[in-house]
């Protein structure tokens, strides 16, 4: 095939591919102005509006946390008055489960079982607990008593535990937890909770010389006083008990340290204390 001749036609426009365009011969690009000296009532200005957004910012963020904080308080509030009508409104099976399990809760970390042997009814705590323990707890006020008594998986220990209803407010729960924690109230043998025995059960001698070790707490996210009494199941008296703390410590070779019965007060307060909070806080929840 011979070559092609590409030259333009006489008179022909250039095709568009042929070459790049012209270089424009002036500049087309608008000037920038020039920049002012800033006016103060601009500036002040400036400021002003940088001081209001941060303000709007600030505030709507205080506002978020007032809130928030609201909330928490608000629902506080709903779990103290729902603990304060539990003791009416719950199942027994509910606020002393038939079995309670107590993962790592005796010496050395070893795990427990209690299973319940007695329950009470609800009534006052005069005759229920010591007269002096009763004067010390005045100032929240009694409006129902609760307890239970259960016995360990061996059948050698028992443990009696009370829930004590108060009428009191936020700031007398905290002031009462605050004198029993400054005072070593709950250390003193004098203010021990008293038992609750069971004829024909293991708890049938579960007196108040059976007393061996105690815990007794005195709550303040919910109106109640728990507290928990053990001793051993064979009846046996004990000359000198011990708190539980004191029980638990490490060294102790008195009977009850050594049968692990300050475990036992313990183990068993935690978890009935526990279910209390729990049960408040799924009644609180529940539509109306």
């Amino acid at each position: 095939m011979g070559a092609v001749d590409l030259t333009p036609r006489p008179g022909a426009t250039a095709p568009s591919y042929w070459g790049p365009p012209p270089e424009a011969p002036v500049e087309t690009t608008t000037r920038l102005r020039p920049v002012r000296t800033r006016h103060p009532a601009r500036a002040a200005g400036a400021v002003a509006c940088l001081v209001l957004g941060l303000g709007l910012t600030g505030g709507a963020a205080a506002g978020a946390w007032l809130v928030g904080d609201s909330a928490a308080h608000s629902s506080a509030d709903d779990r103290w008055t729902e603990a304060r009508g539990i003791w009416h409104s719950v199942p027994v099976d509910t606020l002393f489960p038939r079995t309670l399990n107590g993962d790592g809760a005796g010496p050395g970390g070893a795990d427990r079982t209690w299973t319940r042997v007695a329950v009470g009814p609800d009534g006052p705590c005069t005759g229920a607990l010591d007269p002096l323990l009763i004067k010390t707890l005045q100032p929240v006020g009694c409006e129902r008593l609760l307890r239970a008594t259960y016995t360990d998986a061996t059948s050698t220990s028992v443990t009696t535990v009370g829930m004590v209803f108060t009428d009191a407010d936020r700031p007398g729960m905290a002031a009462l937890r605050k004198r029993f924690t400054g005072e070593s109230l709950d250390e003193r043998t004098d203010l021990m909770p008293r038992t609750l025995d069971a004829p024909g059960t293991l708890a049938a001698g579960f007196g108040q010389r059976q007393r061996a070790s105690w815990r007794v707490s005195v709550l303040t996210d919910v109106p109640v006083v728990v507290y928990a009494v053990s001793g051993f199941a064979d009846g046996r008296t004990v000359d000198d008990p011990q708190p539980a703390a004191e029980a638990m410590a490490d060294g102790q070779t008195s009977a009850p340290a050594q049968a692990g019965l300050g475990h036992e007060a313990k183990g068993i307060a935690d978890r009935v204390e526990r279910g209390l909070r729990k049960t408040a806080d799924t009644a609180m929840r529940e539509p109306r």
